[in-house]
């Protein structure tokens, strides 16, 4: 019998796989479509590489890499350019540059005169009381134009969320945490600054990295170590607890049975599959909101671009009454993502302020975005190239609640031993966080069973994760 077998063969199901295996686990692993990866997509065309779902991750956690490194993977690392940390956000149809530094904040017209003093009195507000919505943390402590200019197109650009809906405490706990410890934002980040150069000199920053052949590298590498243990287009129609072990159906193939199951896919599919066994939990599960995302890549010619797109990107506040939520420079990022002489946009649109993206046509999407963007880049001229990719459920939403929902889901599975819940639902949505989510539920599910493979080259892996050994 198998130890483990993982539904969902996305970058949290694949990350968990190879941890397991490297501490010797028997693992087994289900996917329903017909390559791993989940939103993890890298497209080559006519000398672009486009990616359909994250374009990068932030390497600040040791897990990604040693995840890399274990795969063989560390050559093919690549860090954005300096480039990267100029941030644009849009006011008045014109780009401006988030400022970085103490004088830029001082010369920057993306605040009024009247929002920069005010920051000036947020070490003296108090702390809030219990859960807000990022909006009004924000408001409270730094003042509207600093969630409108600020805030509002950040959240836009990671979660494609609403501030006013999204927890400040579940969307971003390490914000809430500096008010919560210390008082005050400014207090709290001049605070741990300080502790952490006392202790080991300028703080360690985390580097914005992809891979050469884009992000769908790391889950084919994972996939090909897993071996016979993945097995792809296998739609799993139903799970079953029995005594002391777990049984899952798949569709075209012999059921599998494991000590221990762990659905590693989004909230809506393992509602699916426990609503038979345990309709509570899959009330909550399913109660977590996934709003549709379009991205559309544009390729042009370099002259046909007027801004020198000098930076990560651009985000739009909504303010702006502008539909695309943003764009990313991907070529200005990463080598090799156009031609020589041409540039690469990707674009957004979409989120939970916009779900009516899901009913346009490839055709409008694109030109919704040309038309958005034409007049902000200085862009003439047909695309080269367009690419869509659609997600109807793209990313988790953690709303206000977000974390009691959490806590009952928890309580709940208690009633259903040798279950276990891992997908970006919960804990940073994030590859990165994937990453560190499925490297530490390994070590709690096979503690003390670390066989020392994590530096091993990857020929040598195969065997140990697919012999399950």
């Amino acid at each position: 019998m198998l130890d483990f077998i993982i539904v969902g063969a996305g970058i949290s199901g694949l990350s968990l796989a190879w941890h397991l295996g490297r501490r010797g686990a028997r693992v087994h692993v289900v996917e329903a479509r017909d390559q791993a990866g989940g939103t993890l997509r890298s497209l080559h065309t006519r000398g672009y590489l486009i990616e359909a779902g994250p374009n990068s991750t932030l390497d600040n956690n040791p897990e990604i890499g040693r995840l890399l490194r274990g795969c063989g993977l560390e050559g093919e690392r690549i860090e954005a350019g300096p480039a990267a940390r100029r941030r644009y956000v849009v006011k008045g149809g014109r780009l401006v540059a988030l400022p970085d530094s103490p004088l830029g904040f001082a010369r920057t017209r993306l605040f009024s005169t009247r929002a920069k003093l005010r920051l000036l009195g947020e070490a003296f507000i108090r702390r809030g009381r219990g859960e807000e919505s990022i909006a009004a943390f924000v408001r409270r402590r730094l003042g509207p134009e600093f969630l409108d200019w600020a805030i509002d197109p950040f959240i836009s650009g990671v979660y494609a969320g609403d501030p006013a809906r999204l927890s400040v405490q579940a969307a971003t706990p390490k914000i809430h945490a500096l008010e919560a410890r210390y008082g005050s934002l400014i207090r709290g980040a001049v605070a741990r600054l300080v502790v952490q150069r006392q202790a080991s000199g300028p703080a360690p920053r985390g580097h914005l990295i992809s891979l050469r052949q884009g992000m769908q590298t790391l889950p084919e590498r994972l996939a090909a170590a897993l071996g016979g243990r993945l097995s792809l287009s296998s739609p799993v129609r139903g799970v079953e607890a029995l005594e002391g072990h777990w049984r899952v159906h798949t569709q075209g193939s012999a059921a599998l049975e494991a000590r221990q199951l762990v659905l590693a896919v989004p909230a809506h599919v393992a509602a699916g599959l426990l609503r038979p066994m345990e309709p509570g939990l899959a009330r909550e599960l399913g109660a977590i909101h996934y709003p549709p995302v379009a991205s559309v890549a544009i390729g042009l010619r370099r002259e046909q671009v007027g801004h020198p797109l000098d930076g990560f990107g651009c985000l739009i506040p909504r303010r702006e009454g502008i539909e695309t939520l943003g764009a990313i420079f991907s070529s200005t990022l990463f080598p090799g993502r156009a031609p020589e002489g041409a540039v690469l946009l990707t674009c957004f649109l979409g989120g939970a302020r916009n779900p009516g993206v899901a009913h346009y046509t490839e055709q409008s999407l694109v030109e919704r975005v040309m038309a958005d963007l034409r007049p902000l880049l200085g862009i003439s001229g047909a695309p080269l190239i367009t690419r869509v990719s659609r997600w109807d459920r793209a990313i988790p939403q953690y709303e206000l609640g977000h974390l009691g929902r959490l806590s009952r889901i928890d309580t709940r599975l208690q009633a259903l031993p040798g279950l276990h819940l891992r997908a970006n639902w919960r804990d940073g949505i994030s590859v990165g966080d994937c990453i560190r989510n499925g490297a530490e539920l390994a070590a709690a599910l096979a503690p003390g069973r670390d066989n020392g493979t994590a530096g091993e080259p990857l020929d040598t892996r195969v065997q140990h994760l697919s012999e399950g050994t």
